[in-house]
């Protein structure tokens, strides 16, 4: 399939995901008053997508290895359209609770999918690019997406958040089933005890971790050393052993610090500093700027730096920024502290994502993609989580700074092969000049 097409459609549906996330957060003040919803009800149509997702990703990344990750993304959009527009005209909470379970099932297979599409139609030295240009694109959907969500319920009530996705989902999805090239797949096995496993670990330590009920941390914990077990047994694991760690170590710290930053930042900015939410947007604006520039720079550094020093650099960025930030209040340190945390935070989601898929191999590429997204939604659960009981700006924002310089030590530990065997080196291979 021309890789063109793919990369447009990795990033359309990457943005059509985050768009989804983020306008809703806006809406759901609207919705619950127009629905007559409790509080918990609420947080349950963010809690049971979340859930739904996290568990899946892994399992929904094997399928795309074994059927295709086009037909995975092609099926997962449509699912995902389907149920926008049921949302948008459910009757009442419950209706939105449970269809947003649903969307979640398909959110789980078209994640995936997008790193997975990318890693199968461009060689391993030409990965830099397009997953910078879809961190980009992810980072600018999250600096407009709550004004998006602002305008359109403002303007319309919260059921226009969910008509936004429905046209573009139908038609990507469409298109994708409609495309009739050949496309690699493989007979992998598909490991459903070990698939189980795991759905029911994440699930419940998402749920424990976004709900507060830390009795189902005893049932992950339980469930988590069964599939470890499990695993090391397996004659063909769920997640093939050559699936490196370390960066989706990195990632799930940077997902962490910046999202329980970005909790405790809000309530400084409009409780401690009294700014109303408009003047907290523009406080934060230099974090998006910086992030979209970072990921379109990233390419360079790792090219001339490699991708242990540009990851370990970048997670050291992002924690002094959060340490610039416990302690800012006037407008020139809080933009100093969010233009750090955007800098090193877009750096990294590049770097180490692109340490994932490259280093994964090629029949892995969906399992890669299914961690790494997994990571993206558990890290801003933990995060929240991991600061919560805290009490004070400056001890809760230390916390998350030691989370980040964790990952920077993780970082040290990436893999170092050469580039002429197809992985990524610290330094890639340079062709000598006739």
């Amino acid at each position: 399939m021309n890789p063109r097409l793919v990369l447009a459609g990795s990033v359309t549906g990457a943005v059509i995901v985050a768009l989804d996330g983020t306008v809703l957060t806006i809406a759901q003040p609207t919705l619950q008053e127009d629905l007559g919803a409790s509080l918990g009800q609420v947080q349950w149509t963010s809690t049971g997508y979340l859930v739904a997702v996290a568990s899946l990703l892994v399992f929904a990344g094997r399928l795309g290895d074994r059927y295709g990750h086009r037909r995975l993304f092609g099926v997962g959009m449509l699912g995902f359209g389907a149920t926008s527009a049921g949302i948008g005209l459910a009757p009442g909470v419950d209706w939105v609770i449970g269809l947003r379970v649903v969307q979640g099932v398909f959110g789980a297979l078209l994640q995936p999918a997008t790193l997975g599409m990318l890693r199968s139609a461009y060689p391993p030295d030409r990965l830099r690019g397009p997953i910078a240009l879809r961190t980009a694109a992810i980072g600018v959907s999250a600096a407009v997406g709550p004004l998006v969500g602002g305008v359109l319920v403002a303007g319309s009530g919260w059921r226009a958040v969910f008509f936004l996705n429905v046209v573009p989902a139908l038609v990507l999805g469409a298109l994708a089933l409609a495309v009739r090239e050949p496309e690699r797949v493989g007979r992998v096995p598909l490991d459903l005890p070990g698939a189980v496993l795991l759905a029911v670990t994440l699930g419940f330590l998402v749920d424990a971790l976004a709900s507060t009920r830390w009795a189902g941390l005893a049932v992950a914990a339980v469930t988590g050393a069964a599939f470890v077990r499990h695993e090391r047994r397996a004659a063909s694991p769920l997640i093939p052993r050559a699936v490196p760690g370390a960066p989706l170590g990195v990632l799930l710290a940077a997902s962490a610090a910046l999202s329980g930053t970005l909790f405790v930042g809000t309530f400084v900015l409009q409780h401690t500093l009294g700014l109303d939410p408009f003047q907290s947007a523009l406080r934060c604006l230099p974090l998006a700027v910086l992030m979209v520039a970072a990921a379109a720079l990233c390419p360079v550094l790792l090219r001339r730096a490699g991708t242990r020093r540009t990851t370990a650099t970048a997670m050291t960025v992002l924690a002094a920024g959060i340490l610039v930030l416990s302690q800012a209040s006037g407008t020139l340190a809080l933009g100093t502290g969010f233009a750090l945390l955007g800098a090193g935070f877009g750096t990294v989601m590049v770097a180490a994502t692109h340490a994932v898929v490259r280093q994964s191999p090629l029949e892995a590429a969906g399992v890669a993609g299914g961690l790494q997204q997994t990571t993206m939604n558990v890290g801003p659960t933990l995060g929240v989580a991991v600061v919560t009981p805290l009490m004070g700006q400056a001890a809760a924002l230390t916390v998350l700074a030691l989370v980040a310089l964790t990952g920077a030590v993780l970082a040290t530990r990436f893999h170092v092969v050469t580039a002429g065997q197809g992985q990524p080196g610290d330094r890639p291979a340079v062709p000598a000049r006739r």
